[in-house]
């Protein structure tokens, strides 16, 4: 195999299994428009829902360091580490109202989260690159309609492209001390290259992850909702649904210092959520990538992990055209 085959970045989509008719359990992204404070909006459709020691690398932790704080009596916007890549958020009163995060970057892509009134900060990324961001918080009135409680408006300059791509956040959520840290670094233990370590990340993934249909079915049933993933419940339970999949092998990847996107999206008009890896020689590669160990082709980890009809799949993927990035995270 030529050595510029063997740097090319892997991209793994994870995704429901063919023909089960059950939808990939993430949240649709369509953005409500805010017009000022005294208004309600519409934020129920905005929801989009892994001999030598181990290298273990410090987990780029983010902290609220209060220096460019907003903040009321309801919530705290922490925008202090703009140039790392995210923002923190918390709300700080009792209440059993539902509650909104929005986050809007300079091409209009509006991100729609949930927050938990725990007086404790979570973490969402800067996803849309440099320049002006809007921050708000919500809280619940009536049917799908909230009212703002906090926003703030800032302009962002990152030290680098990757910053929002190498840190925990909400939906790519570990820490230093977590299995999935270990288990990373169990598996890249003695690997030089780039593309080692993430083939040796994704075949864990797929020959040790199963996919969950019954989580899925109750997501999609409506008895599970506002979903996210538990990295370590995840790794110890060997099972989950292609937002899992991505989110756990973004984790592991990140935690080795590798930028890597979870990247929200659909094929056709199925959601679905896979991951890009960035390497010095190729960039950010917006396919989806398999490497069967001698070529690279067009393959689905999550199907890689619960089939073995490689045909069937590969017409199914094509040439990756089918696939529609809608948000990164």
């Amino acid at each position: 195999m030529k050595e510029s085959i063997k740097k090319i970045s892997l991209i793994l989509l994870a995704i429901i299994i063919l023909g089960s008719g059950t939808a990939c359990s993430i949240f649709d992204p369509e953005p409500p428009y805010i017009e000022d404070d005294t208004e309600t909006i519409d934020l129920e459709s905005g929801l989009v829902p892994l001999s030598r020691a181990p290298a273990v690398p410090i987990v780029l932790t983010p902290v609220a360091s209060g220096r460019r704080v907003e903040r009321n009596t309801k919530a705290i916007i922490d925008y202090s580490n703009t140039t790392d890549g995210y923002v923190m958020v918390k709300w700080r009163t009792q209440t059993n109202k539902q509650l909104r995060v929005q986050v809007t970057g300079p091409s209009d892509t509006t991100y729609t989260y949930v927050i938990n009134a725990n007086d404790t900060f979570e973490v969402f990324p800067l996803s849309d690159s440099n320049g002006k961001y809007t921050v708000g918080v919500f809280e619940h009135v009536s049917g799908g309609r909230y009212a703002k409680a906090c926003s703030v408006d800032f302009t962002v300059t990152l030290k680098d492209e990757f910053a929002p791509f190498l840190r925990p956040n909400q939906y790519v959520n570990f820490t230093e001390d977590c299995n999935v840290v270990k288990k990373a670094a169990e598996l890249v233990t003695g690997k030089r290259t780039l593309n080692d370590k993430i083939a040796a990340v994704y075949d864990y993934v797929i020959k040790t992850l199963s996919y969950d249909t019954a989580l899925a079915k109750d997501i999609t049933d409506g008895k599970v909702t506002n979903y996210l993933p538990d990295l370590d419940a995840v790794l110890a339970a060997k099972k989950g649904i292609c937002f899992d999949y991505a989110s756990l092998m973004t984790a592991m990847l990140r935690s080795q210092e590798i930028p890597t996107k979870l990247v929200v999206g659909y094929t056709g008009t199925v959601r679905h959520a896979w991951i890009s890896v960035y390497s010095e020689e190729t960039g950010w590669i917006d396919s989806v990538i398999f490497f069967d160990g001698k070529d690279w082709t067009l393959m689905d980890p999550t199907f890689a992990s619960s089939s073995s009809n490689s045909r069937t799949l590969q017409a199914f993927i094509g040439d990756g055209k089918n696939y529609v990035i809608t948000h990164l995270y």
